[in-house]
């Protein structure tokens, strides 16, 4: 594996090796956490803990800097934990295994953790190097961002004092970000009936995968394969022509990445399954016919899997696939203002079978609360329509770009400065934590920024080394400049 301490900035890629060892999937940041207060103490640079988890660690200014406005840098201490299903990997205990090709850093296999591991490492080098020249400093990490940013949500007004922030959880090195989309997740559950099979008949499993999956916001204008939605089409094509029984289907892992693989379990009668198969690869070729060009890897596997007991009935795996194949996913509105930009989307996440219920999620973003409630309640009606009960988890805020931001114009001007070209100044359609802290902090002046990121939340993730230090040089000429 090698060696990313010898790389420079030596701070950042120091604590980016200690954090890629440390377990930080969502909902369980203790030992980051941990890992972040201690090196606080170490320091000797007061340090606090919420109720929640998140910590503030403050650095005071540098001689003759005292005068200067405190400045807020922001990121979040967890990880989206994803893998290939072949890959043997804990992600409660395993370190994260590095690859560099070229100038690329990935993991192999798994997530890489850069997403927003990188801005972590980049805040602790700052708080840790003394000839830096800056105003006081407030460095916020915060917990549970990926899975409903419930740090930034349970934040007290106490907890800040600067009024003005650095977001370090942008994936475009050029780019300074000043707006995002709100988002909310809707769980369906569908109740269905169990019947008892007869021995005797062919027991297989199809599974799909191959799939480049990727950040539902930041990957979904590309049209990516969903694993989910691809299965429930080659097994609602062949329901037309074959009766099977299906037992068990599972696909996608988390609500804010688009599924890579899923798989279904069926029993049929020995003479349909060469007929049942044969029409499964048809479609499977259709399907590649379509998507070729950003899923080339996409393919489908039948094999034989462990004989059952019980299937759903006929009228639950009906309604079953009906709602899978009628759920929208992807794209559905683009911005009217700016032409490359998508305004609402959805993601179909999840889909598992919890003994006599199946339960699918959804997740779906929108920068406008009301064409966000819009998709939410398409989803539910299309929910209903096949009886299924439909729960809606509590939406965040999008954030709106504020064009005469004064932290704006100032990175733009040292960006044009430093590089001798005008940085891009965009809008995402992903969630940021800005938008809850700038409602809960009113006035606060922020943008988003980061070194370059590609492929978040699936095993493509990939770091650009040469953003690393380009970034760590800019972001410090902003800090002594501000």
């Amino acid at each position: 594996m090698p060696n990313i301490e010898n790389l420079e900035p030596k701070l950042v890629w120091k604590h980016f090796d200690e954090i890629r060892k440390i377990p930080r999937c969502s909902k369980h940041e203790e030992k980051i956490r941990e890992y972040i207060v201690d090196f606080g103490k170490k320091q000797g640079l007061k340090t606090k803990v919420d109720a929640v988890g998140n910590v503030v660690i403050l650095k005071p200014a540098t001689s003759g800097m005292q005068n200067k406005p405190t400045v807020i840098l922001q990121g979040h201490m967890d990880m989206v934990c994803e893998k290939n299903s072949d890959v043997k990997f804990d992600f409660s205990k395993d370190p994260i295994q590095l690859k560099i090709k070229g100038d690329l850093l990935t993991a192999d296999g798994t997530t890489l953790g850069a997403d927003n591991g990188i801005g972590l490492a980049i805040s602790l080098a700052i708080l840790e190097d003394t000839k830096l020249r800056h105003g006081p400093i407030e460095s916020l990490y915060t917990v549970d961002e990926e899975t409903g940013l419930t740090g930034a949500f349970a934040m007290k007004s106490d907890m800040l004092t600067g009024k003005i922030m650095l977001n370090l959880d942008s994936e475009d090195f050029g780019v300074l970000t000043v707006g995002c989309a709100g988002g909310g997740d809707s769980m369906i559950e569908l109740p269905v009936k169990m019947q008892p099979v007869n021995g005797g008949r062919e027991n297989i499993v199809i599974k799909v995968s191959g799939l480049r999956g990727g950040h539902s916001g930041v990957d979904i204008h590309e049209q990516r394969g969903n694993a989910i939605k691809l299965l429930t089409r080659m097994l609602w094509k062949a329901s037309q022509k074959y009766e099977f029984y299906l037992f068990d289907i599972k696909g996608g892992d988390k609500h804010n990445a688009i599924p890579r693989e899923a798989y279904a379990k069926v029993s049929l009668e020995k003479n349909n399954k060469n007929g049942f198969v044969t029409e499964l690869k048809a479609e499977e070729k259709n399907i590649l016919d379509e998507i070729k060009p950003i899923d080339p890897k996409f393919k489908v596997d039948v094999v034989s899997c462990e004989p059952t007991k019980t299937s759903l009935d006929k009228t639950s795996q009906m309604k079953l696939l009906n709602l899978l194949h009628g759920l929208p996913h992807g794209v559905h509105q683009m911005n009217y203002d700016i032409k490359t930009l998508v305004n609402t989307s959805t993601n179909l996440a999840t889909v598992s079978v919890k003994e006599n219920t199946v339960v699918i999620g959804m997740s779906s973003r929108s920068p406008m609360k009301s064409a966000l409630q819009d998709m939410r309640d398409r989803i539910k009606a299309i929910a209903l329509l096949s009886g299924a009960k439909v729960s809606e988890g509590t939406p965040y805020p999008g954030w709106k770009p504020d064009l005469q931001s004064k932290i704006l114009a100032l990175s733009k001007k040292i960006f044009k400065d430093m590089f001798k070209e005008e940085p891009k100044i965009e809008a995402i359609h992903a969630g940021l934590e800005c938008g809850i802290i700038g409602e809960k902090f009113p006035g606060m002046d922020m943008i988003s920024i980061g070194p370059t990121l590609k492929n978040p939340h699936s095993p493509e993730e990939q770091l650009h080394i040469s953003t690393v230090a380009k970034f760590y040089r800019y972001l410090l000429k902003i800090l002594e400049t501000v």
